[in-house]
């Protein structure tokens, strides 16, 4: 029924959707767990903070994996990890045991996100239209689902510990199912062997547009809940996270046809001025509504950072294809658990109105940086 490059665009789609699910998953219950925890706006930023240092010890064995395995092994080691830490933070026996869970859960994530977009672009090269939309729009629509049924067990007040035991087990089917039907024998036969060294000034731009499209993206995850709950006064408070969601994932799947259409650069500029003035929207008017429809405009403005810099990616010179996206993908990680620590930190001092100020800088920041990408693939070609 299906061809083999079919099969191979299901299976990762089926990883996307579960590492999307999985992220929204623990991002929407950040809130349930600083009430069991009683942690302050200080408290939770300095958790938070666990992440992208984990992150950081992860870069060595990222790379080392996706240089010395065919990228569906680690893509499977680490979701197995993924999910079993995501069971542990439900548990909640204990603080450091919470400690240990976030450091597996953000090493594995960290992985899934080299190996993942490795695959998408060895895939991508199998058919004629762009599809590199569509695996990041798959992503966030295991996004929608995750905050949807977090949504349904806050609701009915169904325990974080069965919550995540039930998302736990549904991910194990799923890699179990899809891991066959994944692109095999796709390890870089030549490349130049990773180590620490300073990046080309490409991969370095590259890697600050998805460091700061993290801190924004990964912001509103961790935070938007919170905003909700504190300073708009929402009980069910995943409804922003969910319309954050669903915004982005219908700009994703679009955003394929949008790049031919309008091409790239002009996206960039676009994706900037959504995300400002949807942040602007939220501190301004802390009422539901604009709130609600401020956190749509930067779900449409962040969804088509990621995918357009990883095909940028694919241009780099230095290193191979897996090497190059393990290097951004350590940017992309650092923002991701970076911003929100930050943002509980300057709520902590200045309120959490004023601390997503944080967002509007790094919404400002796409504009130069994507110029600058511009104009240097304008002067090698």
């Amino acid at each position: 029924m299906f061809s083999t490059p079919q099969k191979q665009r299901i299976a990762l789609s089926s990883y996307f959707f579960l590492s999307g699910l999985c992220f929204s998953t623990w991002a929407s219950r950040i809130p349930t767990i600083k009430a069991i925890f009683n942690l302050t706006e200080g408290d939770l930023g300095n958790l938070l903070m666990i992440m992208p240092a984990s992150a950081i010890i992860g870069i060595p064995l990222s790379g080392w994996l996706v240089a010395k395995y065919d990228s569906r092994i680690p893509l499977q080691f680490a979701s197995v990890l993924f999910l079993l830490s995501l069971f542990s933070i439900g548990w909640g026996f204990s603080l450091v045991g919470l400690v240990i869970s976030l450091v597996v859960f953000s090493i594995a994530l960290r992985i899934i996100n080299v190996a993942i977009n490795t695959q998408s672009l060895s895939i991508q090269e199998k058919f004629e239209k762009r599809i590199m939309g569509k695996f990041h729009g798959v992503w966030s629509i295991g996004g929608i689902a995750g905050v949807l049924f977090s949504t349904i067990m806050i609701k009915y007040e169904v325990s974080i510990f069965w919550h995540f035991l039930i998302t736990m087990l549904f991910g194990l089917l799923i890699i179990i199912g899809m891991f066959p039907f994944l692109i095999k024998n796709d390890k870089a036969k030549t490349s130049n062997p990773f180590k620490f060294q300073k990046p080309s000034k490409y991969i370095s731009l590259l890697g600050f547009i998805v460091f700061f499209a993290a801190v924004c993206e990964g912001g509103m995850y961790d935070w938007n809940g919170v905003y909700l709950k504190e300073i708009v006064n929402q009980e069910v408070f995943t409804y922003g996270y969910l319309l954050f969601m669903v915004c982005m994932t219908i700009s994703r799947l679009t955003i394929d046809n949008l790049m031919s259409r309008f091409g790239m650069q002009k996206l960039f500029i676009t994706s900037s001025v959504l995300i400002v003035s949807g942040v602007l929207l939220a501190i301004l008017f802390p009422f539901l509504v604009p709130v609600l429809i401020g956190f749509c405009m930067v779900g449409f403005g962040v969804s088509g950072l990621f995918p357009m810099t990883f095909i940028l990616a694919g241009k780099a010179k230095k290193y191979s294809v897996p090497i190059v996206i393990s290097i951004i993908s350590t940017y992309s990680t650092v923002g991701m658990f970076l911003g929100p620590p930050i943002i509980g930190y300057l709520a902590s001092a200045f309120g959490l109105q004023k601390a997503f100020i944080t967002f509007i800088v790094a919404g400002l920041m796409f504009i130069p940086l994507s110029k600058m990408v511009f104009d240097h693939l304008k002067k090698t070609s």
